[in-house]
């Protein structure tokens, strides 16, 4: 059994594509609802609201950490930060939004920004990433630079709770034409960010992926 929600907001068109969407009643979770829905699908994605631009507003942390306790739930996936589209960003204040509950963090980038120019096409606040990282409008995005984007502190991993499990997934790899510089990353990652207990490379397009562990 498996539900998938979100702490900020998503588009209709991507909680449409899992077997039941169930959006929770306006005084708070229904949980035996959330349990009938399970058990009709085995797989939910749970909303707060429908908003207008056909999005949907996502639950509180409160609430996600509910459906880690209910005792049929194998697994709880809560996308807690957003980048606009882009492949790049790093978070506000306010962000991400993760329930104490949550067991694993995987901070996730798409690789079709490495080795282009730093801009914000390519980065979702660009101001904070350009402060995090000591990059400037115009720099190459190489690995050495984008390793600091996985700070603890201010950066893809903020807010983690401390007892979770740290992981990076680096998506797009088919879009590279030379692999080498997302391997590089990677190694980087484990070597320079010693928290990080594992790194994927893949593409969500291709269903490929390869993992790399730390030592």
């Amino acid at each position: 059994m498996v539900i998938s929600s979100t702490t900020t907001k998503v588009r209709q068109a991507e909680a449409g594509v899992y077997p039941h969407l169930l959006i929770l009643a306006p005084h708070g979770p229904d949980l035996e609802a959330v349990e009938r829905a399970l058990d009709e699908s085995g797989n939910v994605f749970i909303g707060q609201a429908f908003l207008e631009k056909d999005k949907i507003e996502g639950v509180s942390s409160a609430i996600a950490d509910d459906f880690f306790r209910l005792p049929s739930v194998d697994h709880v996936i809560i996308e807690a930060d957003g980048a606009a589209g882009r492949p790049l960003k790093t978070p506000a204040t306010h962000e991400p939004v993760i329930p104490e509950s949550v067991t694993v963090v995987i901070a996730v980038m798409g690789l079709s920004a490495l080795g282009k120019t730093l801009g914000p096409n390519l980065v979702f606040r660009p101001e904070l990433f350009k402060a995090l990282t000591g990059l400037n409008e115009g720099d190459i995005l190489d690995p050495k630079g984008l390793v600091k984007a996985f700070d603890e502190t201010a950066g893809l991993f903020k807010n983690a709770p401390a007892r979770a499990r740290r992981m990076v997934f680096l998506n797009q790899l088919d879009m590279l034409p030379d692999r080498l510089a997302a391997q590089d990353l990677a190694h980087l990652l484990l070597s320079e960010q010693p928290f990080i207990e594992r790194v994927v490379l893949g593409s969500l397009q291709k269903n490929e992926f390869m993992a790399i562990a730390a030592n």
